[in-house]
């Protein structure tokens, strides 16, 4: 079982100290966000857990906790782009806090289990093309002996991001943009030995030499674990998605990063109120049970083939 942690919050930037009890209680109980009365109880036990990914903006307030995590296979997928706080609205500061932050993730857990993410890409008046090429290689400079490879995706407008971001007057990203946009990034890349590839895009940019990602990576998994892992795409994902099968353990409308191209929060009213509900001694990771509510056992197995072969990590 892979544990995603998580594409509905910043785990590690604002529950660090509740996923380390849970660690130590060794489960987690998980609303289905299509019905909230229906909770599964997730064994956090590394005799089932293959590994842990992390996504985050800002992973300072769990480095002190790192050491509690040495049982198991984790990474960090990290998003680090150029928007300022007009966009990124509750970061802290890049330059004192973030980069430093990964920089020195990177030192104590090793590059190979930092990803950098630059994305989402969108574009206007003030975050143009030249803008993004332009940062985008400082933010490189910077962040090249810490990490292999930089994930990149153009922004998907649902409606409540189309909302949120309409503000901004986004531009259409056009494809002939996108390769332009790409080609750069990867002449800017190769400078310092970092490799490109995209996030679920339906374009297919292999002939410029950037390849499909696998956010929830098997692959990295086996490097970092050193076993084989049996286990197949993710299905619940879009089909232009490379992640393999993995459990969310967290919750939408809990991040308080304030993104505006955010996905995963409807409102901020939402995510006040259930910021509110949150005890980091609790099960959950916000709210109550009630009578309503039905928690059964979530079946889980380990998928690692530990026999090794010559052939092996």
């Amino acid at each position: 079982m892979i544990i995603s942690a998580s594409r509905r919050t910043d785990i590690p930037a604002y529950y660090s100290e509740w996923f380390s009890n849970r660690l130590k209680e060794g489960y987690v109980l998980v609303r289905n966000p299509m019905n909230t009365h229906q909770i599964s109880r997730v064994s956090l036990s590394p005799e089932f857990v293959d590994g842990i990914v992390f996504w985050t903006k800002n992973p300072a307030p769990m480095l002190k906790r790192l050491n509690q995590f040495e049982q198991y296979n984790y990474y960090f997928q990290f998003t680090l782009t150029a928007y300022g706080p007009d966009i990124e609205r509750n970061l802290p500061s890049k330059n004192q806090v973030i980069i430093p932050a990964f920089q020195q993730l990177s030192k104590e857990i090793g590059k190979e289990r930092v990803v950098w993410r630059y994305d989402p890409i969108f574009i206007n008046d003030r975050y143009t093309i030249e803008y993004h090429c332009r940062y985008f290689e400082v933010l490189a400079s910077k962040l090249a002996p810490y990490t292999e490879k930089c994930t990149v995706s153009f922004i998907d407008l649902y409606k409540k991001t189309e909302y949120n971001m309409k503000p901004m007057k986004i531009q259409t990203v056009t494809s002939d943009q996108q390769i332009e946009l790409l080609q750069r990034f990867v002449e800017k890349a190769k400078k310092y030995k970092i490799s490109i590839d995209t996030c679920a895009e339906i374009s297919d940019f292999t002939d410029i030499g950037v390849f499909p990602a696998h956010c929830i990576d098997r692959e990295r998994f086996e490097k970092i674990g050193k076993c084989r892992l049996h286990v197949g795409k993710d299905k619940n994902q879009r089909s232009e998605c490379g992640c393999i099968e993995s459990i969310d353990i967290g919750a939408y409308d809990t991040c308080q990063n304030g993104c505006l191209y955010c996905y995963a929060n409807s409102s901020k009213s939402s995510v006040n109120n259930n910021c509110k509900q949150h005890d980091c001694q609790s099960p959950l990771l916000f709210g109550e049970l009630d009578e309503k509510d039905i928690v059964r056992e979530r079946s889980v197995r380990s998928f690692a083939d530990r026999q090794m072969t010559l052939f092996d990590y």
